[in-house]
């Protein structure tokens, strides 16, 4: 292997958090995409495809298939099928609500409430790649739910982890700029500052779920992003 391939074998070989003959789960970066976009830039399917190859010494094709997608600017676990039949199990439990993801999120406003379970009903807008909070009654509009609470704070900044009860298009970020608490980086919500990185202080910090296949329980916990804000809420919350 080249230099480059083996860099790259070795750089997601350190970020698998989960794998068997059925499933494989990464812990994503802020930069990354799970599917080809309009980019052009390589997406994550297609990086553990050759990982996959050259850990297995494959020749031919290898499948994998995307179970969720995370927002680009989004860190944390993603979960891919190596199987087909892996994929429509993984299909099945997502659409009966069987698999538990919950998110962290860092913002600098309060939110109303410690905790609350927000229902908003959410309209994506194509052009401006962008999801709105609706009435109800309007065409297109698609329920969202989720509960969130209080898990930290700091002089600037709040801790928020939140469970998903739907998958809408920019849900946490939409339905929190909603109550008044863009996330930390999340210029399109209305934060007013970038990250460094680009990437924005929301990380899919862990999934539950039963294997579709082994009928196991599976608890998956993805390792914050070394980054100062979430190295800052890493130490509080160890402190604990």
């Amino acid at each position: 292997m080249n230099k480059t391939i083996t860099d790259t074998f070795e750089d997601i070989a350190n970020r698998v958090l989960y794998e068997d003959n059925h499933l494989i789960i990464i812990n994503k970066r802020p930069s990354e995409i799970v599917q080809g976009d309009k980019t052009g830039d390589a997406p994550m399917s297609e990086i553990i495809k050759e990982y996959l190859k050259i850990k297995f010494n494959k020749p031919g094709n290898v499948f994998i298939g995307v179970v969720h997608r995370v927002d680009r600017p989004v860190s944390g676990c993603v979960i891919f099928a190596k199987t087909d039949k892996a994929l429509s199990r993984m299909n099945k439990l997502i659409h009966d609500r069987q698999i538990q993801k919950k998110y962290w999120a860092v913002v600098k406003n309060k939110p109303p409430k410690d905790t609350d379970h927000l229902v908003h009903f959410l309209l994506k807008n194509e052009k401006q790649n962008k999801s709105y909070s609706v009435k109800p009654d309007v065409k297109g509009a698609s329920k969202a739910e989720l509960e969130y609470k209080i898990i930290g704070r700091s002089d600037n900044f709040y801790l928020l982890e939140i469970e998903l009860f739907t998958g809408r298009h920019h849900q946490i970020r939409a339905q929190l700029a909603e109550i008044g608490c863009p996330i930390k980086g999340d210029l399109k919500y209305g934060f007013p500052r970038s990250n460094p990185d680009a990437g924005i202080c929301l990380h899919a910090r862990s999934v539950e779920f039963i294997h579709p296949v082994k009928k196991e329980k599976i608890f998956i916990v993805a390792p914050l992003p070394d980054e100062q804000t979430w190295n800052y809420f890493s130490e509080v919350r160890q402190a604990l």
